[in-house]
Parts: structure tokens; C-alpha cells; sequence
């Protein structure tokens, strides 16, 4: 049995009038007079009423909001009311830590299952069609991410409980991949096939990766001289964490792989070639510390500290989710300042974003049959520019430097940068802090 604590905001709510000003100037025929805010959270675990009212108090603000743990607060009257959360299995942070909230409250910790799931509704105020309510849901939800369900005045707010559900069939299914390079393609571009004939979805990976999976599981794995053999074909989950292992995102192997005429990679000739060319001609006056070595480059800033400097690239990630692509780039970026050498402090962040001109109507769609449709360029700009504010200024890292370029070409995937410039003393007690292995024992902090 699931429980829904509601919270409404009983001063006048900035995230409301945001959402009617982001309504108005997106859709200026909506007659929409004003708009109300309601955060809910399903709690998807057994609870007595006293217990349910205990974790509402603990979720309120009682000075500026008020609860309920009977029916979704909403204003007296209103033409339609949006529910907004997210799909199965997305990341609900909100959700999260309101499940720690009830846990501390209840002193008790949830059983491995039970969650809490957080959504947002949204009433509009005002003579507004279904179809205008319908067109408001699609501007201020991701499909990808989130659910959106439309509901008339008065109408009974269902209880969603997002959780996801496995299939019953749990056991790992062999992948034969001894067959003609027509079907490695396929695997490669349409994913693994199921029972049915159905494929779970690209895997991204070429013929010739394949043929290299296949080789190794066929011939035999271990060392370098042959080791044992395996003489068995890749379990489904074998193939997927080496799809996952070898991607673009992860392994860039456009920047690695030889390119037309530049047969040792982009990666090695323009950015590490480069930067060696500069180095030696530099000489004794080169100022590099610690290059392609460590999670951030260093350079040195005077006789006492130095410069680290990361940036990364959220590019099909940001063109899909925007908001969580680019604070994704940016908290990584982050992170790889705060794990470079003992640990440089992040001291401010950058930002580049390659987009199409937000008034750009075009309609692109990631399938042929056109019914899985890309965001439109305006919401990709607002959304990097909203992750990159979270990820940095709304965690007080200043953002002072950045760039926003517009060409069409970027359209269908924008190019988005994330970087973090850092500072690090280079000595404490006599021990370089730009230095460091790892050793047998060694303690890992998360």
C-alpha cells in the first residue's frame, strides 16, 4: 500500500509564477491567468497514519508550506492540473533524500524494494483547452526521463509508483556470434536478439569489435600467451558491459582511432601531439607539472602553488537530457579536480555550448519512424545553461568564463563543455601533493 504526503507552498510561490512566465511567453495564445504549485512524494512502503503524518512534518516547512497525507492540495479551482515525475528506474534525488528524511524520523531504514518517488503538480489557471494543457505538458516535461499525466478539474489524481519491475525470466542468455558479418552487423546496430525475434537495442559496436569478442571467447581469454580457453560464446551481460566499456563516452574512440589520413588518431596527433611539441620547444621553461597522467593537467602558478585544469564533453547526453548531460559534465569535472595529485581545491568553472538558434523549429526524431522526437533547440539551450548553474554556481564554485556558439549543424547534437579550473599547493611537509600511488590497503573516499 502506497502513501502520498502532498506540500503546497502557502506564501506566494516563486516556482508558480516561473512556470506561468515560462507558459506565457512560450505560448502566447494560452489564456492562462496564473498557475499553482504542489510537490508530492509517494511513498512506496507500508506506513501507519501516525507515521505518515510524522514524515509529512518532517518534509514541511511549517512557517511557508502545508500538508496533507489525505489528498493533493490544489487551489479552490483551476482548468487542468499536470502531474510530472520520473519514469521507472530514473534517478529521483529529491525522492531520495526524502526517503532519508523518513527514515531518520521513523529511526528505522526502508527494506530493500520500498523508495519514496517525488513529482510535481502543476495547476493551470484559466480558460485552458485539453489540447493547450496537452501542449504545456510537452514543454515542461522530458519524455525520456519523465511521465506527465493531464487531468481535468476534479477529476481523481492517481497514486504512481515508478518502481521498476524485472522480468521474470532472470537467467543470462548465451549470444552466438559465430555467424556471417550481415548479422554481427545487425547485433552491432539493433542490439541482441530476444526469443521473439525483438532486439533489445544497439550495442554500438562494429564488425570488427565483434569479431574480437568473439575471438576471445571462442579461442580463449587470460594472458597475453594464450591463457585458458573459454571455448563458449559472451553471455548477454558480458556483451552489453562491453558495449558499455568500449563506447564512445566512455573509451572516445573517435578521438583514438585512426581517422582518413591521420592514421594514429586525432587524440594522439592534434591534442597530446601538440601539447608534447610545446613542451619540447618550450624547453627548460616549460611550466607543465603533470599531463595526460593524472584526472586533471597541472601547470605551475608560481613557487608555491599550481594550476589544474580538466574540461570534458556532454554532447549525446546533453542532446537527450539536457539539464542532466551538462551538470553531469560539470560535477565530473568537479570531481576530477578534486582527484587530481592529494586533492586540488576547484576554485571556478567554464562552460562551452555549441547549439542550433533557439528559434530553430526544425523537427528532428531519433527513429525512422519518427515518433521518438528530439527536444526542440530552445529547450537544449535552457536546459545546459540550468545544468551548468546547478552543477556549479548552486554548489558555490563561480562560473565566471564561458562561450555560446550558434550554427545550424548543431541541431541534432549539440556540443557541450564542462571545465573546472583548480589549485593545489605543491608541497605539504616536505611531500609533493601532485604525486600520489595507489597502494595494496590504501583507503578509498566516496
Amino acid at each position: 500500500m502506497a502513501e502520498r504526503i502532498t506540500v503546497q507552498s502557502t506564501i506566494p510561490d516563486a516556482r508558480a509564477k516561473s512556470y506561468l512566465k515560462t507558459l506565457k511567453s512560450i505560448l502566447p495564445t494560452l489564456r492562462l491567468n496564473d498557475a499553482a504549485v504542489t510537490v508530492a512524494y509517494t511513498i512506496g512502503a507500508p506506513l501507519t497514519k501516525q507515521e505518515c503524518e510524522s514524515v509529512a512534518k518532517h518534509l514541511t516547512n511549517p512557517l511557508t508550506e502545508a500538508y496533507s497525507t489525505v489528498r493533493v492540495l490544489a487551489p479552490e479551482s483551476y482548468a487542468y492540473a499536470i502531474e510530472i515525475g520520473y519514469l521507472p528506474g530514473v534517478t529521483d534525488n529529491v525522492g531520495h533524500t526524502a526517503k532519508q528524511t523518513a527514515e531518520d524520523c521513523l529511526g528505522r531504514t526502508f527494506k530493500d524494494g520500498e523508495a519514496v518517488y517525488s513529482s510535481v503538480f502543476i495547476f493551470l489557471i484559466g480558460e485552458v483547452t485539453k489540447e493547450e494543457a496537452e501542449s504545456a505538458a510537452r514543454e515542461l516535461h522530458n519524455p525520456l526521463i519523465e511521465r506527465a499525466t493531464i487531468y481535468p478539474a476534479g477529476a481523481d489524481f492517481k497514486i504512481v509508483v515508478p518502481r521498476v519491475l524485472l522480468h521474470e525470466h532472470i537467467a543470462v542468455d548465451e549470444v552466438n556470434l559465430d555467424t556471417d558479418e550481415a548479422e554481427l552487423s545487425r547485433i552491432g546496430r539493433e542490439g541482441i536478439a530476444n526469443a521473439d525475434g525483438t532486439r533489445r537495442g544497439p550495442l554500438s559496436l562494429s564488425v570488427k569489435q565483434l569479431k574480437v569478442i568473439r575471438d576471445y571467447f571462442s579461442s580463449g581469454g587470460g594472458s597475453a600467451s594464450g591463457g585458458q580457453k573459454l571455448g563458449r560464446n559472451p553471455t548477454d551481460v558480458e556483451l552489453e558491459a562491453l558495449a558499455q566499456t568500449w563506447s564512445e563516452h566512455c573509451k572516445h574512440t573517435i578521438f583514438a582511432d585512426p581517422l582518413d589520413e591521420v592514421r594514429e588518431g586525432i587524440y594522439r596527433r592534434y591534442i597530446k601531439g601538440a601539447t608534447q611539441k610545446i613542451r619540447k620547444q618550450k624547453g627548460k621553461k616549460d611550466f607543465c607539472v603533470s599531463v595526460f597522467t593524472d584526472n586533471s593537467g597541472a601547470i605551475a602558478f608560481d613557487d608555491d602553488y599550481l594550476v589544474t585544469h580538466k574540461v570534458e564533453t556532454h554532447n549525446s547526453p546533453s542532446a537527450l537530457d539536457p539539464f542532466g548531460g551538462s551538470v553531469t559534465a560539470i560535477v565530473g569535472v568537479n570531481r576530477d579536480t578534486l582527484g587530481f595529485g592529494l586533492g586540488a581545491k576547484p576554485i571556478a568553472n567554464v562552460y562551452g555550448f555549441c547549439v542550433a538558434d533557439p528559434n530553430d523549429a526544425t523537427n528532428l526524431y531519433r527513429d525512422q519512424a519518427k515518433k521518438q522526437e528530439l527536444l526542440p533547440a530552445r529547450r537544449i539551450l535552457e536546459g545546459v545553461v540550468h545544468g551548468i548553474n546547478a552543477g556549479g554556481n548552486q554548489s558555490g564554485i563561480p562560473t565566471p568564463l564561458g562561450f555560446v556558439a550558434v550554427d545550424q549543424s548543431y541541431r541534432g547534437k549539440p556540443l557541450v563543455y564542462g571545465g573546472t579550473v583548480g589549485l593545489i599547493p605543491r608541497k605539504l611537509h616536505g611531500k609533493k601533493l601532485y604525486e600520489k600511488r595507489a597502494k595494496a590497503g590504501d583507503y578509498i573516499v566516496m
